[in-house]
């Protein structure tokens, strides 16, 4: 009986150090772009399962161990909504729209740009509003002849920033909601005050940092003016059935709580029905365009994190985090949303906020042993460690070139229009914002529930 005791304890102690191993070094490597993430995140996955730290039942089917399906099935949605959307040109439309409304000057045309990114980002999401947003921006800068590279630094910070307001906004909003069955409505009475706060104080920092060093001749403002933004749509039919679907998708966000849907379901919904009345013969072309290496590596990922989960470790760092702030809730909200903040600028916020859903789950179970389900995950005093969490992993990612998706599809979408912006001349503007904005989110998570409460 002894020795079979000592090999299932050495069986766990060989799993649990394996592991960490398999995700640190998945880390590790990601962080250093030298291996493309998702190819790594795919094989970390796989190393998981051969070595069967997890078993493919546990991968593929249980929500505690394996991949959270309602991430993937809302991407795979949004993204083939925005795929029907974007040869219609209304993208193109609102860019022009904006750069003649700042009646061309370069200053008024970035602030414009990031107050439209904000609002896209929140309702799309982010990393769907730079891959739109920024090959505008750089034709409007190239039409003004300033340096585009401050604009679309702009336009990456504002989608983080706008982003952080809803649900859908920020992949690790949707990965929260997910685990935290939190909705629509929850994320924008929740996080939407502090962002419009956030946003101001942005936009003045913007005029600070840029305000003299934008400035462009007189002809080329008259030459902006000059653009007409109609020519722009190419297809007004297609454009209306979308923006038909679009606003329906959005209701259903904000009403799937009382409906009893999940966001999955409203959003592949709304990708069936624009699939649909487009009279799209084929799909392979809008089928082909969904980021699909983005898929996977949020598959390989919580493949990953499921591991760590079933082997202790989350539990484990849960407790030494309690430990750490010796219980007091306040303490480990104020902890978890700065050190989010510095991890996430770190790695990128995604496996970030994977990595700690669960953790906060082990957490709330250590607390409040007798809850359960819904009642343990929406305790009133774990709330503010959610809000806490989904503030400083969307804010943190601004911080440097690989703490956001947004950031690391700007930048590439720079390097390609041959205008390189260096990880430092990223952190020069990105790290202060950072730090300005998570010490307003901390401002508002103690007022709103350690003050005032609620």
């Amino acid at each position: 009986m002894e020795s079979g005791i000592a090999i299932h304890h050495f069986q766990m102690n060989a799993s649990f150090w394996a592991a960490i191993t398999i995700f640190v070094v998945a880390l590790v490597v990601i962080i250093s772009e030298k291996i493309h993430k998702t190819i790594i995140a795919i094989c970390g996955a796989s190393l998981m399962l051969v070595m069967k730290i997890v078993d493919q039942h546990e991968a593929f089917h249980l929500e505690e161990y394996g991949v959270d399906w309602n991430v993937i099935f809302l991407l795979i949605g949004m993204m083939v909504i925005i795929n029907l959307m974007r040869p219609t040109g209304l993208f193109e439309y609102i860019a022009i729209r904006s750069a003649k409304l700042g009646r061309g000057e370069p200053l008024r045309i970035m602030i414009i740009f990031a107050l439209i990114t904000a609002l896209l980002s929140a309702l799309l999401d982010n990393v769907t509003t730079v891959l739109l947003i920024a090959p505008v921006t750089l034709l409007i800068a190239d039409a003004l002849q300033v340096d585009p590279v401050p604009f679309l630094i702009v336009v990456a910070l504002s989608s983080n920033i706008g982003g952080t307001a809803t649900l859908i906004g920020d992949p690790p909003n949707i990965m929260i909601a997910s685990k935290a069955k939190l909705t629509f409505i929850d994320f924008v009475v929740h996080l939407a005050p502090v962002v419009i706060v956030i946003m101001v104080v942005f936009l003045l920092i913007i005029k600070l940092f840029f305000g003299r060093r934008l400035q462009t001749k007189e002809e080329l403002k008259t030459r902006i003016l000059g653009m007409k933004e109609k020519e722009a749509i190419k297809d007004a039919l297609m454009l209306k059935k979308c923006l038909a679907v679009l606003a329906l998708v959005l209701v259903g966000f904000v009403l799937h709580g009382w409906l009893n849907y999940e966001p999955a379901t409203v959003a592949l919904f709304g990708a069936g029905i624009l699939l649909l009345i487009s009279k799209t013969k084929e799909p392979h072309k809008i089928l082909a365009e969904v980021e699909w290496p983005v898929i996977f590596f949020f598959i390989g990922l919580f493949i990953m994190v499921g591991g760590l989960v079933k082997v202790g470790f989350i539990r484990m760092m849960s407790g030494e985090m309690l430990s750490l702030t010796e219980g007091n809730l306040l303490s480990t909200s104020m902890l978890i949303l700065w050190f989010s903040a510095v991890a996430s600028a770190v790695v990128d916020n995604i496996p970030y906020v994977a990595t700690m859903n669960p953790l906060v789950i082990d957490m709330a179970r250590e607390l409040w042993p007798n809850a359960s389900g819904q009642e343990l995950l929406h305790h009133p005093d774990l709330m503010p460690i959610w809000w806490s969490l989904a503030l400083g992993a969307c804010l943190g990612g601004n911080g440097s070139p690989i703490g956001a998706s947004a950031n690391v599809i700007v930048l590439g979408m720079a390097e390609k229009a041959g205008y390189k912006i260096s990880f430092l001349r990223f952190v020069a503007y990105g790290a202060p914002i950072t730090a300005i904005t998570v010490f307003i989110a901390m401002i508002y998570v103690w007022l709103r529930y350690y003050v005032i409460g609620g």
